[in-house]
């Protein structure tokens, strides 16, 4: 089902009931993350793989190009790394036009270029009408880990520190209005952007205080959140007041009966960081644009572990979960 690709519950089952057991003795061992950690020859580097099937291709803020170079980007810095290099792959539906595949392409290599990076490597297969549509981009990325650098979505322990980049739900919502002609265009673009400069300056900023991140794109910040909780083995508690959902987003997932938990998001983090690290790590991303708007969303707790809990504006309490089904189907 659609669902299986929401990034919600729904894909971790695929995940940890059909995708794991195939695999058998092949597959990775230890807590699931967004890249992964390799030892070679005494570097540490990561590796990290994704696809692109978002529609429209283009859409307010960016297009499918941009994002397959962030997307990746942004996973290897999830795990600490700088990247190195990206392979590139297109699978083409017969009949798209040329004009939009060098868009594309021209994209892709002003995304990478912006970053720093190079493309070094890639394919391209073409099917037949009807067997893709338009365009499919897979990207992966390979990274040097940053000396000091240690995140893990197991790390997180009680008293710890719950920050977030910057705003939520402007990629799912700009999407949505752009796929369905909504007319929020002129209000919401899209967050889309690469955060490993923003990570480098977290890391030195906070060294080993820094315990985890997650880019919460597909099932938003609610499931990355949900994500941190269980691989850790304990509680995350959050404040309403404390989430920052601008207000032309918060609007529009009204309207739509959204949560904006749950919406994709393409250029902000979440982080774990130890108390002591906090301030000094919030100081060093507001320094920086990606993460102007930096905030503490919540805290780290010993009771109910695996559970994340929202403390509502009227001062009761409600749990986030994971997202459960379809919300907004091919999204990045």
């Amino acid at each position: 089902m659609l669902g299986h690709g929401s990034g919600g519950q729904l894909s971790a089952e695929l995940l940890h009931d059909v995708l794991l057991p195939a695999l058998g003795a092949a597959a990775p061992a230890g807590v699931p993350e967004d890249a992964a950690v390799l030892d070679i020859d005494g570097t540490t580097v990561v590796l990290s793989t994704d696809s692109f099937v978002v529609s429209p291709l283009f859409f307010p803020g960016g297009d499918i190009g941009s994002l397959a170079v962030h997307g990746t980007v942004n996973d290897l810095a999830m795990m600490g790394a700088s990247p190195l290099a990206l392979a590139v792959a297109y699978v083409i539906e017969e009949g798209f036009p040329l004009e939009d595949l060098r868009r594309v392409t021209a994209s892709v290599g002003a995304a990478a270029a912006a970053v720093g990076v190079p493309v070094v490597t890639g394919d391209t297969k073409v099917v037949g009408r009807g067997g893709a549509d338009g365009i499919f981009v897979t990207t992966t990325g390979i990274g040097r880990r940053l000396p000091g650098a240690r995140v893990s979505a197991g790390s997180a322990r009680p008293g710890d520190v719950i920050v977030l980049s910057g705003p939520l739900g402007a990629h799912g919502t700009a999407i949505l209005s752009a796929r369905e002609s909504l007319g929020f265009d002129s209000a919401i673009t899209s967050d889309t952007r690469p955060l490993h400069r923003l990570v480098a300056a977290m890391v030195v900023g906070g060294g080993a205080g820094l315990r985890a991140m997650r880019d919460p794109t597909r099932g938003g910040v609610a499931s990355a959140l949900n994500e941190i909780a269980a691989a850790s083995g304990a509680g995350i508690e959050i404040e309403e007041q404390a989430v920052p959902i601008p207000a032309a987003v918060a609007a529009a997932c009204e309207v739509l009966g959204l949560d904006p938990l749950h919406v994709a998001n393409e250029g902000c983090l979440v982080a774990v960081l130890a108390p002591e690290a906090a301030d000094a790590v919030l100081a060093a991303m507001r320094a920086l644009p990606e993460g102007r708007h930096a905030a503490r969303l919540g805290t780290v707790v010993a009771a109910h572990p695996g559970r994340v809990v929202m403390r509502t504006l009227l001062g009761g309490t409600r749990i986030v979960d994971m997202l459960v089904g379809e919300q907004l189907p091919r999204i990045c």
